[in-house]
């Protein structure tokens, strides 16, 4: 991994994601955020917006994440994302809609450190999406979660890892391993 070639992606990290089940790694991301813009790397946000008559609607019956707050990024990493590189809103799991596409390729980025929510759903989409467009996804294994809880979370690194391979999962204390982060 080439720093300047390397795009940090937080997934999905929203009011309507954070909950009991997946608060715990807010304080992570928070953290791993703050230490990557500090060093100059560069960010993309995600943020999941349903509509009515969604897929997500009609087949799973699933109504939620319409409006703000539930939309809205969480209140501490908003300061982060007015210094992004962007934030993508998408209508599907994955960060790959036309805007993201657009916004990875203008970067030229050919590395991608996801993070964020929902392990088993909008991370590891995003991970696959990545490895099939010829980019190398890098999962931060404990910088992610799932509001479904752990079980589900464990599931998703597991898909995930048969998907893009189990090197590409990795944890947030690897980057200073790979002169990505300052040790703290």
């Amino acid at each position: 991994m080439k720093p300047d070639k390397t795009v940090l992606v937080v997934v999905d990290v929203q009011n309507g994601f954070v909950g009991s089940r997946s608060r715990h790694v807010v304080p992570v991301i928070v953290d791993l955020v703050r230490r990557w813009q500090a060093r100059g790397g560069s960010t993309i946000f995600s943020r999941y917006l349903n509509y009515a008559g969604s897929p997500y609607e009609r087949l799973i019956g699933w109504t939620r994440m319409r409006s703000a707050p539930e939309t809205d990024l969480i209140m501490e990493l908003q300061p982060y994302a007015e210094r992004a590189a962007a934030v993508v809103d998408k209508t599907i799991y994955s960060l790959f809609n036309d805007q993201g596409s657009d916004v990875l390729a203008r970067g030229g980025w050919t590395d991608l450190l996801i993070c964020g929510i929902a392990t088993e759903s909008c991370v590891c989409k995003t991970a696959v999406d990545a490895f099939e467009r010829n980019l190398t996804p890098w999962v931060l294994a404990d910088a992610c979660a799932s509001h479904a809880g752990t079980v589900t979370h464990e599931a998703g690194l597991v898909v995930t890892s048969r998907f893009i391979g189990k090197r590409q999962l990795i944890s947030t204390s690897d980057l200073p391993l790979r002169g990505l982060l300052a040790p703290e």
